[in-house]
Protein backbone atom coordinates (compact mmCIF):
# COMPACT_ATOMS: atom_id res chain seq x y z
CA UNK A 1 0.00 0.00 0.00
CA UNK A 2 1.50 3.35 -0.95
CA UNK A 3 1.58 6.30 1.43
CA UNK A 4 -1.24 8.19 -0.31
CA UNK A 5 -3.63 5.22 -0.06
CA UNK A 6 -2.68 4.69 3.56
CA UNK A 7 -3.35 8.34 4.48
CA UNK A 8 -6.70 8.30 2.65
CA UNK A 9 -7.74 5.05 4.34
CA UNK A 10 -6.67 6.28 7.77
CA UNK A 11 -8.45 9.62 7.36
CA UNK A 12 -11.61 7.80 6.31
CA UNK A 13 -11.53 5.77 9.51
CA UNK A 14 -11.03 8.88 11.62
CA UNK A 15 -13.81 10.83 9.89
CA UNK A 16 -16.34 8.05 10.35
CA UNK A 17 -15.46 7.07 13.92
CA UNK A 18 -18.58 7.21 16.05
CA UNK A 19 -21.02 7.54 13.13
CA UNK A 20 -24.19 5.44 12.93
CA UNK A 21 -23.86 1.98 11.44
CA UNK A 22 -24.66 1.61 7.76
CA UNK A 23 -27.92 0.06 6.67
CA UNK A 24 -29.89 0.33 9.91
CA UNK A 25 -33.63 0.13 9.41
CA UNK A 26 -36.43 1.61 11.45
CA UNK A 27 -38.37 -1.08 13.31
CA UNK A 28 -41.49 -1.96 11.35
CA UNK A 29 -40.37 -0.02 8.25
CA UNK A 30 -40.25 -2.05 5.08
CA UNK A 31 -37.67 -0.86 2.55
CA UNK A 32 -39.26 0.73 -0.53
CA UNK A 33 -37.76 -0.51 -3.77
CA UNK A 34 -38.48 1.36 -6.98
CA UNK A 35 -36.47 1.57 -10.18
CA UNK A 36 -34.80 4.82 -11.14
CA UNK A 37 -37.30 5.19 -13.98
CA UNK A 38 -40.19 4.91 -11.50
CA UNK A 39 -38.63 7.58 -9.26
CA UNK A 40 -38.01 9.77 -12.31
CA UNK A 41 -41.73 9.81 -13.11
CA UNK A 42 -42.70 10.57 -9.49
CA UNK A 43 -40.28 13.39 -8.69
CA UNK A 44 -39.43 16.77 -10.20
CA UNK A 45 -36.14 16.53 -12.13
CA UNK A 46 -34.14 18.58 -9.58
CA UNK A 47 -35.25 16.37 -6.68
CA UNK A 48 -34.64 13.21 -8.67
CA UNK A 49 -31.08 14.34 -9.54
CA UNK A 50 -30.23 14.95 -5.87
CA UNK A 51 -31.98 11.89 -4.45
CA UNK A 52 -31.10 9.23 -7.02
CA UNK A 53 -28.16 10.58 -9.03
CA UNK A 54 -26.43 11.97 -5.90
CA UNK A 55 -26.19 15.52 -7.25
CA UNK A 56 -25.69 18.42 -4.83
CA UNK A 57 -27.77 21.58 -4.90
CA UNK A 58 -26.01 24.94 -4.83
CA UNK A 59 -25.40 26.25 -1.29
CA UNK A 60 -27.69 28.95 0.13
CA UNK A 61 -30.49 28.15 -2.36
CA UNK A 62 -32.83 26.08 -0.20
CA UNK A 63 -35.73 27.83 1.56
CA UNK A 64 -35.34 25.13 4.25
CA UNK A 65 -32.19 26.94 5.43
CA UNK A 66 -34.49 29.53 6.99
CA UNK A 67 -37.20 27.16 8.28
CA UNK A 68 -37.55 27.72 12.03
CA UNK A 69 -41.07 26.45 12.78
CA UNK A 70 -41.61 23.32 14.86
CA UNK A 71 -42.11 20.29 12.71
CA UNK A 72 -40.57 17.34 10.93
CA UNK A 73 -38.34 17.04 7.89
CA UNK A 74 -39.27 14.01 5.77
CA UNK A 75 -37.57 12.35 2.81
CA UNK A 76 -38.86 14.06 -0.35
CA UNK A 77 -39.05 10.69 -2.13
CA UNK A 78 -40.77 8.28 0.27
CA UNK A 79 -41.91 10.65 3.08
CA UNK A 80 -40.05 8.82 5.88
CA UNK A 81 -39.50 11.20 8.83
CA UNK A 82 -35.76 11.92 9.06
CA UNK A 83 -35.22 14.94 11.33
CA UNK A 84 -37.02 16.96 13.99
CA UNK A 85 -36.62 20.74 13.98
CA UNK A 86 -35.26 20.51 17.52
CA UNK A 87 -32.09 19.05 15.95
CA UNK A 88 -31.73 21.64 13.17
CA UNK A 89 -29.14 24.39 13.42
CA UNK A 90 -27.44 26.98 11.22
CA UNK A 91 -24.03 25.58 10.34
CA UNK A 92 -23.19 28.48 8.03
CA UNK A 93 -22.48 26.04 5.19
CA UNK A 94 -25.48 26.96 3.03
CA UNK A 95 -27.37 23.70 3.44
CA UNK A 96 -29.90 22.65 6.11
CA UNK A 97 -27.90 21.02 8.91
CA UNK A 98 -28.95 18.75 11.73
CA UNK A 99 -27.11 17.26 14.69
CA UNK A 100 -29.09 14.01 14.87
CA UNK A 101 -31.62 12.10 12.71
CA UNK A 102 -34.47 10.00 14.06
CA UNK A 103 -33.09 6.65 15.26
CA UNK A 104 -32.54 4.32 12.32
CA UNK A 105 -33.89 6.79 9.73
CA UNK A 106 -30.66 7.04 7.75
CA UNK A 107 -28.00 4.66 6.55
CA UNK A 108 -24.42 5.58 5.72
CA UNK A 109 -21.76 4.54 3.26
CA UNK A 110 -18.32 5.73 2.19
CA UNK A 111 -18.23 8.26 -0.64
CA UNK A 112 -14.98 8.48 -2.61
CA UNK A 113 -16.21 10.98 -5.23
CA UNK A 114 -13.69 13.48 -3.92
CA UNK A 115 -10.12 12.45 -3.19
CA UNK A 116 -10.82 12.66 0.55
CA UNK A 117 -13.30 10.00 1.72
CA UNK A 118 -16.59 11.27 3.12
CA UNK A 119 -19.58 9.60 4.72
CA UNK A 120 -22.72 9.86 2.65
CA UNK A 121 -26.07 9.29 4.28
CA UNK A 122 -29.30 8.24 2.67
CA UNK A 123 -32.90 7.52 3.60
CA UNK A 124 -33.05 4.10 5.26
CA UNK A 125 -36.34 3.32 3.51
CA UNK A 126 -35.87 4.31 -0.16
CA UNK A 127 -32.12 4.84 -0.37
CA UNK A 128 -32.50 8.45 -1.53
CA UNK A 129 -29.28 10.46 -1.14
CA UNK A 130 -29.67 13.14 1.53
CA UNK A 131 -26.17 14.53 2.02
CA UNK A 132 -22.99 13.95 4.00
CA UNK A 133 -22.27 13.68 7.71
CA UNK A 134 -19.25 15.32 9.30
CA UNK A 135 -17.76 15.26 12.79
CA UNK A 136 -17.67 19.05 13.27
CA UNK A 137 -21.21 19.49 14.60
CA UNK A 138 -22.51 20.83 17.91
CA UNK A 139 -22.94 18.99 21.19
CA UNK A 140 -24.23 16.59 22.26
CA UNK A 141 -23.55 14.45 19.15
CA UNK A 142 -20.68 16.40 17.58
CA UNK A 143 -22.13 15.45 14.18
CA UNK A 144 -23.29 17.66 11.31
CA UNK A 145 -25.77 16.07 8.94
CA UNK A 146 -25.44 18.41 5.97
CA UNK A 147 -28.59 17.86 3.92
CA UNK A 148 -29.65 18.86 0.43
CA UNK A 149 -32.83 20.89 0.84
CA UNK A 150 -34.26 19.30 -2.32
CA UNK A 151 -34.04 15.89 -0.63
CA UNK A 152 -36.39 17.02 2.17
CA UNK A 153 -39.92 18.24 2.67
CA UNK A 154 -40.89 20.19 5.78
CA UNK A 155 -44.13 19.34 7.61
CA UNK A 156 -45.15 21.87 10.30
CA UNK A 157 -46.11 20.39 13.67
CA UNK A 158 -49.69 21.65 13.13
CA UNK A 159 -50.11 19.34 10.10
CA UNK A 160 -50.26 15.56 9.84
CA UNK A 161 -47.27 13.78 8.39
CA UNK A 162 -47.88 12.43 4.89
CA UNK A 163 -48.52 8.71 4.51
CA UNK A 164 -45.42 6.78 3.50
CA UNK A 165 -45.20 6.44 -0.27
CA UNK A 166 -45.84 2.95 -1.62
Amino acid sequence: MNRRRFVCALSGLLVTAGLPAAGRELPGITPLTKSKSEWKTLLPSERYAVLFEEETERPFTSPLNHEKRNGTFVCAACFLPLFDTAHKYDSGTGWPSFRDPFAGAVGTRKDFKLIWPRTEYHCARCGGHQGHVFTDGPAPTGLRYCNNGLALLFVPASEALPALRT
